[in-house]
């Protein structure tokens, strides 16, 4: 079954991470990616930076926008971003391990939704969300990359993923964007590595 999604999770440290894999990515690459990085309320810049990094299309998700191939979703500030098949849903219910957006939430509804046509990617950050949902989503089926602890720079984040599901894919940064292109052209999960 090819993978038809990418969803990411990114807090502290990440604007690097992301605008190195974004960069990498060429305008064949098919899977719809969508990002959910801890910011602040009134943080509305990430999305012309990121835009200055890769040829893809990226914008904000907007209330029951489609998710489409090739674009780059990334999660408004202040708002969970909920998977269904096909589209997004955005919600203001409380956050979640003080976070809003959540990344285990968006992973968690993105195994719902797509099971093992998705993938997991848990880059740097300073706290634990994206480690149960990264769970859900190899427990459905779909794959996991996190970053390697020793690159990021916050390691928190991508060991707690590690705990939750050793036998995640461990990459550094620079090798991600090449994995999702052999992941997409492959249709099989990557074995992980250490």
């Amino acid at each position: 079954m090819a993978y038809e999604l990418v969803v990411v999770g990114v807090s502290a440290g990440g604007l690097h991470a992301l605008c190195t894999i974004a960069g990498a990515l060429t305008v064949d690459f098919t899977m719809a990616m969508v990002i959910v990085q801890h910011r602040s309320k009134d943080s509305y810049a990430l999305c012309d930076v990121l835009q200055d990094c890769t040829p893809l299309p990226i914008h904000e998700i907007t209330d029951k926008e489609p998710i489409t191939g090739g674009h780059i979703f990334l999660a408004p500030p202040d708002y969970h971003v909920l998977i269904e098949r096909g589209f997004f849903s955005l919600s203001v219910d409380e956050p979640i391990r003080y976070s809003r957006p959540s990344i285990d939430l968006m992973f968690e509804t993105a195994a719902e939704a797509y099971g093992p046509e998705a993938i997991g990617l848990v880059l740097t950050g300073a706290n634990h969300d994206g480690a149960w949902g990264l769970r859900q989503i190899v427990d459905r089926g779909g794959a996991a990359i996190v970053q390697d602890p020793a690159t990021a720079e916050v390691p928190v984040m991508p060991r707690a993923a590690l705990a939750s599901v050793p036998e995640a894919t461990v990459a550094q940064v620079e090798e991600i964007a090449p994995i999702l292109v052999a992941l997409q052209r492959a249709g099989t999960p990557p074995t992980g590595t250490r």
